[in-house]
């Protein structure tokens, strides 16, 4: 019996490692095989896709970037590229509307992210509670998300209008004072931000709740086993549970704002003044309106570079809180 028992162990682990070896990747696989093949095939299927993908994408960011490092003149016969020069990076960053822009739009996408955020968490926290009404709730959530960018922000203009619009005639009810709100620079702003909260806040709560949706029930019972309050719930169980699901929604949010064109150029057309001149804006302004190609390309690349640099170090920050609240 002993030596039956002995047998059977010494051959679990003969029999698992012949198993395991004979799972072979298709890079590992011997030419002709069957793995070999399919890989080839996977590779042929994607390649359209690869390629549009190269030419909608890489191709532009690559144009942009040789743009952004010559001299372009528009001539008769199309773009004429000159000799390669620093001179629009080091104009770009002489310029003072490009750090008020700059100024702006990290102001604008700070605190419509941040306000999303708090609202879309707690909107998503009370739909998970609801039952049937859940479905109609959240389409009535997702008809601001659903407009297009201009033709909400042209709604909100009518709306904030300084001679006829509704807001104003709010204001003037309860306060006695009738203000131009788009004509001011600090109301202008809030006003900017007040328009992003509504339309943008039903799709962090659309994500923040699918990420309630795949929290496992047993750790709601565990937790109320061990006595712990709502409070306590919420910040111990279910907070870094959506850890992964809100980095995603400020990623996206984050990407978003920080390229905002529609809102401010349709409310306010970056004024009064600039003061919510968006650096999309001033990219428009310098390549569409001066036909600086190569200034414009260069606003497009520092714009590109700083949200990049933002949304690494975003990852990287998120990625060491999860960890250290892992080890502990």
């Amino acid at each position: 019996m002993s030596s039956a028992l002995h047998t059977k162990r010494v051959e679990k682990p003969h029999g698992g490692a012949r198993a395991g070896n004979s799972r072979k990747s298709p890079g590992n696989a011997p030419p002709g095989s069957a793995a070999r093949r399919r890989a080839r095939a996977g590779w042929l299927f994607a390649s359209p896709a690869l390629l549009v993908v190269a030419v909608v994408t890489v191709f532009p960011v690559l144009f942009s970037v040789a743009l952004s490092f010559c001299e372009v003149r528009l001539e008769y016969g199309g773009l004429r590229f000159g000799s390669p020069t620093l001179g629009h990076y080091g104009a770009l960053l002489t310029h003072p509307a490009w750090y008020g822009a700059l100024a702006f739009t990290l102001g604008f996408t700070i605190v419509s992210v941040c306000i999303e955020l708090v609202l879309g968490t707690l909107t998503a926290l009370v739909l998970e509670r609801l039952g049937a009404a859940r479905g109609w709730i959240l389409a009535l959530l997702l008809l601001p998300w659903a407009l297009i960018n201009v033709i909400a922000a042209q709604l909100w203009s009518y709306l904030f209008n300084g001679t006829y619009g509704a807001v104003g005639w709010l204001c003037e009810q309860l306060f006695g004072t009738h203000p131009d709100i788009l004509g001011q620079p600090v109301p202008a702003m809030a006003a900017m931000v007040a328009v992003d909260v509504w339309k943008t806040t039903p799709f962090v709560a659309i994500v923040v709740l699918a990420g309630l949706m795949l929290i496992p029930g047993d750790v709601y019972e565990a937790a109320e086993i061990d006595g712990a309050t709502a409070w306590t719930t919420f910040w111990r169980v279910t907070l870094p549970q959506l850890r992964p699901i809100i980095a995603i929604a400020v990623l996206f949010r984050i990407l978003q704002a920080f390229g905002i064109f529609d809102l401010p150029f349709v409310l306010t057309q970056g004024g009064p003044g600039t003061a919510t001149q968006s650096v999309a804006i001033l990219g428009y302004r310098i390549l569409f309106q001066n036909l600086d190609f190569g200034g414009g390309a260069a606003v497009a690349v520092t714009t590109a570079a700083i949200v990049l640099g933002c949304c690494l170090l975003f990852l990287r920050v998120f990625r060491a809180h999860v960890d250290e609240g892992g080890r502990a």
